[in-house]
C-alpha cells in the first residue's frame, strides 16, 4: 500500500519514525523502497523485492551492512556470490560494486553511512 510520501521521512525534529506514515516508492521493476531514520551521518532504508526482482549491480562511496529481513536472496559483492535468508546479514565497503537476485519474494533492511542523499527527495 502506497502511503505519504519520502517527504515525510525528513524528521529532523524528532528520533522516533513510525513505519505506518512513511509510504513505499516504486525504485524498480519490482522493487520498492522506504526511507526510515536518517540523520547527516547514517540512513536506514528498508528494500522490498517481488520474486525474481533484480537489483542491479552499482557501486557507491558510502559503506553499507544490510540484513535480509524477509525472503532468499543471492547477493553479490566484489564478485563474490552467497546466499543468504531471512537473519542472514552482509557488509559492503565504500567502492566495492554489489547486487541482488531475488529467489523468494523479500526484504533487505540497509542501513548506509553517510546518509544517502540520492535517496531523498529534492528539498
Amino acid at each position: 500500500m502506497e502511503t505519504g510520501s519520502n517527504q515525510d521521512a525528513r524528521r529532523g525534529s524528532d528520533v522516533f519514525l513510525k513505519d505506518a506514515e512513511i509510504g513505499w516508492e516504486t525504485v524498480g521493476e519490482g522493487l520498492r523502497r522506504k526511507i526510515l531514520c536518517y540523520d547527516e551521518t547514517i540512513m536506514m532504508a528498508r528494500v522490498a523485492f517481488e520474486a525474481g526482482a533484480v537489483g542491479t549491480p552499482h557501486r557507491h562511496p558510502h559503506t553499507q551492512c544490510s540484513l535480509v529481513e524477509s525472503g532468499v536472496f543471492d547477493i553479490t559483492i566484489a564478485g563474490r556470490t552467497e546466499r543468504l535468508s531471512a537473519g542472514d546479514s552482509f557488509v559492503v565497503p565504500s567502492d566495492a560494486l554489489h547486487g541482488a537476485v531475488n529467489i523468494e519474494p523479500g526484504i533487505l533492511l540497509d542501513v548506509f553511512t553517510p546518509l544517502r542523499e540520492d535517496f531523498l527527495p529534492p528539498a
